[in-house]
């Protein structure tokens, strides 16, 4: 237990140093479960000591939320409550931190009606909409971490012991957050800059296409002018650096909105909004998503896709290799926050303004003017494999192989 508990104090430091870099007089906002208040505990110690103004937590508990769903009408789902909204937008421009904890069950929500799930994640995501433009520009600093839970852990690793499920999990999340080194934060400094110099080599090619080859997959993917790769770490408006997600392997650049032709494959199950979305298939046309295929969870998806004219189309476009640590632990997590980062995927939904030069400084309508999406959500979704073959193809039309059978081909 003494092990448990020095690793997990490592792994706050972490979040507050590194994910969210909390500096003197900041206040910090933490979104958790109840289940993860020994986490939430100690990040808010560490926020402490490094001089944190103040730190504020959001409480959830999955017992009640499955009560809600089950139990409240519709239309509780079909507004956002002003307050939580209200205050989270004037948080943010008090330029406070963010770190969100995940530990969901992933069939959290099996049963429940898709029609209250859309409605709050559209209600949600229309009324947050300053909120997530300031997190989408890197105005702010925020991160997504993940603590074990039961349910999560069952999901994960159903053929264990009982009492050893949520044992193991934490443990998978430490080795992939890199707290099982000597210094976690000079590890993951080294890791940043691994990175960075993986996205400095695409921007400098600029291509205006990538071709993916995979069964199932033949797709091409258009790049904005002046597209801008980005790796793990990124910098706030104040020049302030963090990570955004903890862990990560990807580099990551947008999609050129209308400029997505053909059909893509999913690799690795979804986990939405407590449901799991199996072996589905997506058709693109013009950018636009013309079909929606699914062996499990196609309704789910399909209201995912409907949310508005924005979550039609792509956002990231996101870069893995599958030697990536995360996917060689051979671990299945129905979580998107790892599952994303052992398999090159795309997003649904908003891109990134940073992801264009100078894009965290245009409006929106020049954003749009430059193929920059936007929409409600940001839903991530995995097509990696070591089967999967990735071309660039320049603004001359030269083809230059960019993954091979999963890996960097450069």
């Amino acid at each position: 237990m003494a092990k448990f508990n020095e690793k997990l104090d490592k792994y706050a430091e972490l979040i507050v140093k590194v994910g969210v870099n909390v500096q003197p007089n900041q206040k910090v906002v933490i979104a958790s479960s109840i289940e993860s208040a020994p986490l939430t505990r100690l990040i808010t110690k560490h926020a402490f000591q490094v001089g944190a103004l103040d730190v504020i937590v959001n409480w959830v508990d999955e017992d009640i939320t499955l009560e809600r769903y089950k139990k409240a009408p519709l239309s509780v789902f079909e507004t956002a409550p002003k307050y939580r909204v209200e205050e989270r937008t004037e948080l943010a421009k008090e330029n406070a931190c963010f770190i969100s904890i995940v530990s969901e069950d992933p069939d959290l929500l099996k049963g429940v009606s898709g029609e209250k799930i859309a409605a709050n994640q559209k209600a949600m995501g229309q009324a947050l909409t300053e909120f997530r433009e300031l997190t989408m520009s890197n105005t702010i600093s925020w991160t997504v971490v993940a603590a074990a839970s039961n349910g999560w852990a069952q999901k994960v690793f159903p053929d264990l012991p009982l009492e050893k499920q949520v044992p193991t999990l934490w443990e998978a999340i430490f080795e992939t957050t890199r707290i099982n080194t000597d210094d976690p934060i000079a590890t993951w400094k080294n890791h940043d800059a691994t990175l960075n110099a993986k996205a400095d080599e695409l921007n400098e090619k600029q291509f205006k296409t990538l071709h993916y080859t995979a069964p199932g997959t033949d797709l091409y993917i258009g790049l904005p002018e002046d597209h801008v790769w980005v790796g793990a770490g990124s910098y706030n408006a104040k020049g302030h650096e963090f990570m955004a997600n903890m862990p990560t392997e990807e580099v990551f650049c947008c999609a050129e909105k209308t400029s997505v032709q053909g059909y893509v494959s999913s690799t690795k199950p979804l986990s939405y909004s407590g449901n799991v979305i199996d072996n589905f298939k997506l058709t693109f046309e013009n950018g636009r998503i013309s079909n929606v295929e699914a062996e499990k969870g196609k309704e789910i998806l399909q209201d995912l896709v409907n949310t508005d004219e924005g979550s039609h189309y792509l956002g990231e476009v996101a870069l893995v290799p599958d030697p990536s640590p995360i996917s060689q632990s051979g671990i299945l997590f129905y979580n998107t926050l790892f599952d994303e980062n052992a398999s090159n995927h795309l997003a649904i939904g908003s891109a990134y303004a940073f992801n264009i030069k100078n894009g965290e400084n245009m409006s929106r309508a020049e954003l749009d003017a430059r193929g920059v999406n936007t929409s409600l959500t940001h839903v991530d979704f995995m097509i990696g494999s070591d089967k999967m073959n990735i071309d660039g193809i320049t603004k001359s039309g030269e083809t230059i192989p960019v993954f091979r059978n999963g890996d960097w081909a450069f």
